[in-house]
């Protein structure tokens, strides 16, 4: 397995709920790439045991982060410690993809 990819090349989608994809997994670490189609959304909800990171690396997405909702766009970076609830939705015309990296892994 290489240790170098572009996260291009495992971008996709489905019509019944986000993609999902990981590309990293180790024993302190999980790095994934999440896409929500336009009008998809992760459902708020917590990790009890796990930090979350996201980074927008295309679109908008409007995150709800322990009651706090933001629209924001490529560039920024979202994080929740473990146990505070969080979601995000795309409100927007455009594929949101987001990299995504949880610790410990699930």
């Amino acid at each position: 397995m290489s240790n170098f990819t572009h996260y291009r090349e495992h971008v996709g989608s489905r019509a019944d709920k986000h993609h999902k994809t990981t590309l990293f997994s180790g024993e302190q670490l999980m790095v994934g790439l999440n896409c929500l189609e336009p009008g998809q959304e992760q459902a708020v909800h917590d990790h009890s045991d796990q930090d979350k990171v996201y980074q927008v690396l295309e679109g908008e997405g409007v995150f709800s982060v322990a009651g706090e909702e933001r629209c924001v766009g490529v560039g920024t970076v979202v994080w929740t410690r473990a146990g505070v609830p969080h979601g995000v939705r795309n409100e927007g015309a455009e594929r949101l993809t987001l990299l995504v990296c949880i610790a410990p892994p699930p």
